[in-house]
C-alpha cells in the first residue's frame, strides 16, 4: 500500500512518517526542498501549487492524507492561496488519478469561519473535500503538541520563569497529542463505513477539554515549576497582536487574525464528533504527553 502525504516535512507530517515507518508502509511525500533519503519515503519535489507534481504524488497511491496548510498569513488571499487552492489542486489530482481515498486534516477553527481569516479558509477547504467524488474523512484537531512542535514551545519558555499567559477568562480547549494524531490518520487509510463521509474532532479523552489556566499549570508541572496563568483580556491580545506585526512584519507569531482566533471562549471537541471507539482511541494522557514534550525539548537544546 502506498499512500500520499503532503506536509511531510512539518509537525504533524513528521509524526505521520514515523508511525508509517513503524506500521511498515511505503510513503510519497511532497516537499518544497531537497530532503535527506529516508527509508520507506519517495520524495516528490513541488508544492500545491504544481500540478504535475501533484499528478506524481497521487499517481497509484492507495490513499492521499492531506496535512499541509497555512496556519499564519498576512491576510485572507494567502490563507485561501494555501489551504483552498492548495486542497482544490489536490481534490483534482486525486480525481483524475482515480484515487480512492482522501483524508483531509482541517481544524477546530473551522466550525467558526467568522471569527478568522485562518477559520474561513478551513471551512471552505472542508467544502472543497466535501463536494468531490472522493471516499473522504475530514478530520479537526483540537490543539496539538509533542516533539519538534514550535508553537507550544513559546509556553514551555515562558514556564520556566514561572509566568505563563492564556487567553480570557471562561475558555476551554481540547488537547491532543502529535503521535495520537499520526496514529488516527493512518488508521483512517482502510476507509469503511465508520469513516466515510465523516467529520471527526478527535482529542485525549478529556471531557469538556481544558481550562486554560489548568493547562498553564501542567505546562509548569512537565518542567517541574508552579507557575502564574494570568488571563490576558480580548483588547490585550489585539493590540499585542498589533504589535507583534509592526515590530516583526511578516514573521509576526500573534497575529490580529490569530488573537481573535485566540480570545474564543470554546475550543473543545465537540463529542458528537467524537472518533468511534473501535476506529480509534487516544492513548498517550495529557500531562504524561506534556512531561514527554518537556523532555524532548531539553535533550535537543529548545529549552
Amino acid at each position: 500500500m502506498t499512500i500520499a502525504i503532503t506536509g511531510g516535512t512539518g509537525f504533524v507530517g513528521q509524526a505521520v512518517l514515523d508511525e508509517a515507518a513503524r506500521r511498515g508502509l511505503s510513503v510519497r511525500a511532497l516537499a518544497r526542498r531537497v530532503q535527506a533519503p529516508r527509508a520507506g519515503v519517495e520524495w516528490i519535489a513541488g508544492d500545491l501549487a504544481d500540478r504535475a507534481a501533484l499528478a506524481r504524488l497521487v499517481e497509484g497511491a492507495h490513499a492521499v492524507v492531506h496535512i499541509a496548510g497555512v496556519i499564519n498569513a498576512p491576510d485572507a488571499a494567502g490563507f485561501h492561496a494555501g489551504n483552498v487552492a492548495g486542497t482544490e489542486a489536490l481534490v483534482e489530482a486525486a480525481q483524475a488519478t482515480g484515487t480512492p481515498r482522501f483524508i483531509c486534516v482541517s481544524s477546530l477553527a473551522a466550525r467558526e469561519p467568522g471569527l478568522s481569516d485562518y477559520g474561513a479558509s478551513k471551512r471552505r477547504a472542508e467544502q472543497v473535500v466535501e463536494g468531490s467524488a472522493l471516499d473522504w474523512t475530514i478530520v479537526r484537531p483540537p490543539a496539538i503538541y509533542g516533539p519538534r512542535d514550535h508553537e507550544f514551545l513559546e509556553l514551555f519558555r515562558a514556564a520556566r520563569w514561572g509566568l505563563v499567559p492564556v487567553p480570557p477568562r471562561g475558555g476551554r480547549a481540547s488537547m491532543l497529542h502529535v503521535d495520537d494524531l499520526a496514529r488516527l490518520l493512518l488508521d483512517l487509510v482502510p476507509g469503511g463505513a465508520a469513516g466515510r463521509g465523516s467529520v471527526f474532532e478527535p482529542d485525549d479523552g478529556r471531557a469538556g477539554g481544558w481550562v486554560h489556566g489548568e493547562l498553564g499549570q501542567a505546562i509548569g508541572a512537565a518542567l517541574g515549576r508552579k507557575v502564574w496563568t494570568p488571563h490576558v483580556p480580548r483588547g490585550v491580545l489585539a493590540a499585542a497582536a498589533r504589535v507583534d506585526r509592526l515590530v516583526r512584519g511578516s514573521g509576526a507569531k500573534l497575529t490580529p487574525d490569530r488573537a481573535s482566533y485566540m480570545a474564543h471562549p470554546d475550543w473543545v471537541s465537540n463529542p458528537a464528533r467524537k472518533v468511534p471507539p473501535e476506529l480509534w482511541q487516544p492513548v498517550i494522557e495529557t500531562r504524561a504527553g506534556l512531561a514527554e514534550t518537556a523532555r524532548w525539548y531539553r535533550n535537543a537544546g529548545w529549552l
